[in-house]
């Protein structure tokens, strides 16, 4: 269980909301067969293509992504072209977060998320797993 499983996925042209599930499911250890809920297993989950991501329908003009700074009136909105064209990782890093249980390993299991912009990453070519879809 020491050994450490890179897995790539390619963002490039698929809907967001498969991509985030099957990220989710990696970073959890669902796919091993020694899954333990209560173990954050040595599964590094490389996203590349980010930039490409998508979403289906009219929610690329509609959606809206939230933060509230605790002060009144401190409500911070931003639509997903926006984040797409500025900060293209932080979709999926949402919505990942968002598909991974609440407790005490959302941090460190969110730590074994690696996403980059384009085609590149600094991983070796050893122990990584490509996933197709």
């Amino acid at each position: 269980m020491n050994d450490k499983k890179y897995y790539v996925i390619d963002a490039k042209a698929k809907p967001l909301g498969r991509i985030s599930t099957k990220v989710a499911s990696l970073l959890m250890g669902k796919n091993d067969p020694n899954f333990a809920p209560n173990v954050v297993p040595n599964n590094i989950v490389v996203v590349i293509n980010a930039k490409d991501v998508y979403l289906t329908g009219t929610k690329e003009l509609s959606k809206r992504y939230f933060h509230h700074s605790g002060f009144h009136g401190g409500i911070k909105e931003k639509s997903f072209s926006e984040l797409k064209k500025n900060n293209p990782t932080e979709i999926i890093i949402k919505a990942v977060r968002g598909m991974i249980p609440r407790n005490r390993l959302a941090k460190d299991t969110l730590k074994n998320l690696k996403i980059f912009v384009d085609g590149t990453h600094p991983f070796s070519k050893e122990n990584i797993v490509e996933i197709k879809e």
